[in-house]
């Protein structure tokens, strides 16, 4: 039976929450160029400002934060490595009771869309 999953407030959303490793479950590229290493992303370990994406080219590393636009509040990820700096809306974000499962939904500025489980 799979876990029951609740949506988190993005508006108060403590940036702990997204810390941990998240595995990349679906994403869409749209207009993002195939070749990236967030395009062929299979793993993310978000830890306090550091950043690791595991990706069949390689790993690259860097660092993360949340940004909050100032009319809505809408949580941003901030994603600054060796090979590109991006950001991504934050979407969606859906937990269990005790935070044990999580699935992450981020829109990119490239247009790409990725949902993130965890474990």
């Amino acid at each position: 039976m799979s876990e029951l999953l609740f949506d988190v407030n993005l508006q108060q959303l403590p940036d702990d929450f997204l810390t941990g490793n998240w595995r990349v479950a679906d994403r869409v590229l749209n207009r993002t160029d195939p070749g990236t290493t967030l395009a062929q992303a299979e793993r993310f370990q978000l830890e306090p400002g550091r950043l690791e994406i595991q990706a069949p080219g390689g790993p690259d590393a860097g660092r993360w934060l949340v940004q909050r636009d100032n009319i809505l509040n809408r949580p941003y990820l901030e994603i600054d490595t060796e090979q590109q700096q991006t950001r991504a809306l934050i979407t969606r974000l859906r937990r269990s009771r005790d935070g044990s499962v999580s699935q992450l939904s981020l829109y990119f500025q490239s247009g790409m869309e990725m949902q993130l489980t965890r474990p």
